[in-house]
């Protein structure tokens, strides 16, 4: 089995303790409100939202799979660090075992956010990731932020 770590980061104009509210902790309410055609809907299999936790998405019209299920690895509310693991769906190949995540939401000096990405895809023998198919990950993964960013601009008292 083989790792290939891939890392991006990209900001935002709101400030990280209410962005993790939203991306993460209310992310299976909120995101099939605000974007049906990305995802319709979340459902617990085992656990009670927290480590361990793993959950069936199901992706929206807008997008080429059905769904995927994460399992979640660690949550840091204090830090705004989130943890979780593709585990299994139609968006992972026959030649990735899993797909592992990060994100973690810092600071920024203007008041928002940069949003620090780490992804590790866990490959089956000797099989290589083209960058192509991490980068169509990466902006999607960036425009649902966007989406989420309008909402909570549109929105100011939200997840305050």
């Amino acid at each position: 089995m083989g790792v290939f770590t891939y890392e991006s980061e990209f900001t935002s104009v709101i400030p990280p303790a209410r962005l993790f509210k939203a991306f993460v902790l209310d992310a299976d309410n909120l995101i099939p409100k605000i974007a049906p055609q990305a995802v319709k809907g979340t459902e617990i299999l085992q656990g009670d939202g927290g480590v361990g936790t793993i959950k069936k998405i199901n992706l929206g019209e807008g997008s080429e799979y059905s769904y995927v299920k994460h399992q979640i690895d660690g949550i840091d509310k204090d830090n705004f660090v989130y943890k979780y693991s593709m585990i299994e769906g139609d968006a992972i190949s026959d030649k990735i075992e899993k797909v592992s995540y990060e994100t973690k939401l810092v600071a920024s000096s203007d008041g928002g956010s940069v949003i620090k990405s780490t992804s590790n895809y866990h490959t089956k023998g000797g099989v290589e990731i083209k960058e192509e198919h991490v980068k169509a990950g990466k902006e999607r993964a960036a425009g649902l932020f966007k989406i989420i960013e309008s909402h909570l601009l549109a929105n100011p008292e939200a997840y305050n």
